[in-house]
């Protein structure tokens, strides 16, 4: 992957509005500043988290302990302002930090309903995930009641508490976590679950040069160095997400690689339960964004072979004994990328 997204020029060909496609284009290149900013030797785990939030995907991150996904979600979250949002009561916060508990309860992060006594009725207040940019710490770290309140406003994108329905904002973005090692007293997400989540990440230690740069920053805080770049607003990560589905152009050939890698995955003796269709339909947005990323207005086959282990290593089953995923994804569309590549994706005049 390339995580240089400033360095790319958008190639406009067809129909494709190219005043629309610049400013997604761009969109993306500030919000890429400036996380590259904040988080040192994470540009791929940025390019993805990118790509996510313009695919209105969500993102899971198996990681350690201080490896930056508190400053990476405050830091997007502080990123996007929303200046026609300002009064009190109906202002949604940039970033919410939700740590999930064994004790905690649904209400918890949805909110409650409370009793005004001034006005003698019930009042729903609103919980945590009332936010544009919400991270889910150690989610699986509670209960599946409350996983499934969580996993439903993803889905669904509202709550429901005491039979009312509360929509929550459009641009509504979450970043969970889970620590690889430490399992101890964790309710594992299913299968289910996991598919609620466009990529899952798994993080690894920074390189040498990158510590050392972090280093070197000291003590200037690294959120306050980011604030410097531009951001953008949320209406414009809106926009850009309606761009992204309508204005990239996905051949036919494309479509056809992903059902075909798709019913490769399942037909594999090494895998007990295949990538559903609904992944391949979540893909499609994600395969336009990463598109757009790297300055064009059409999917190529790079798109798929950059994203398809994220989008099918934490929806596939692998026959016991099989630990690698990702290798047997990487086999499978080995022969499906070979034959894309013989293929013009580009948008015909």
């Amino acid at each position: 992957m390339n995580p240089a997204l400033n360095t790319m020029e958008p190639h406009v060909s067809g129909s494709a509005a190219p005043n629309e496609l610049s400013t997604a284009h761009g969109v993306a290149t500030k919000l890429g500043d400036r996380l590259r900013a904040a988080i040192l030797g994470r540009d791929d785990v940025i390019e993805l988290v990118l790509i996510a939030l313009l695919s209105d995907g969500h993102v899971l991150l198996e990681d350690y302990p201080g490896s930056g996904k508190t400053t990476l979600a405050r830091a997007l979250g502080e990123a996007i302002a929303d200046p026609g949002n300002s009064s009190a009561q109906s202002s949604i916060a940039s970033f919410r930090r939700i740590q999930f508990t064994p004790d905690l309860l649904p209400s918890d992060i949805t909110g409650t309903n409370v009793f005004d006594v001034g006005t003698s009725q019930f009042v729903f207040r609103r919980g945590p995930i009332f936010a544009h940019i919400v991270l889910a710490d150690e989610i699986n770290r509670t209960s599946p009641k409350v996983q499934a309140a969580m996993l439903e406003a993803m889905a669904e994108k509202q709550v429901t508490v005491d039979n009312a329905t509360y929509p929550l904002d459009s641009l509504f973005f979450v970043i969970a976590t889970q620590n690889p090692l430490d399992l101890a007293g964790t309710y594992p997400l299913s299968t289910p679950q996991l598919d609620r989540f466009l990529f899952k990440i798994r993080m690894k230690h920074i390189e040498r040069q990158a510590e050392l740069n972090v280093l070197d920053g000291y003590p200037k805080p690294r959120l306050e160095a980011a604030a410097e770049r531009s951001g953008v607003t949320r209406a414009e990560v809106v926009l850009a997400r309606g761009v992204v589905r309508s204005q990239v152009f996905v051949a036919p050939a494309i479509k056809e690689a992903l059902v075909d890698l798709a019913r490769a995955l399942r037909a594999d003796g090494r895998v007990l339960q295949g990538a559903s269709t609904r992944s391949l339909l979540l893909m499609l947005p994600a395969l336009q964004s990463r598109a757009i990323l790297h300055g064009r207005d059409y999917v190529g086959p790079e798109d798929v072979e950059a994203l398809s282990r994220y989008v099918f290593e934490h929806r596939i089953e692998c026959a016991p004994g099989i630990d690698d995923a990702a290798a047997v994804i990487r086999e499978c569309s080995v022969p499906i990328l070979e034959r894309l590549a013989r293929h013009s994706m580009k948008r015909l005049p």
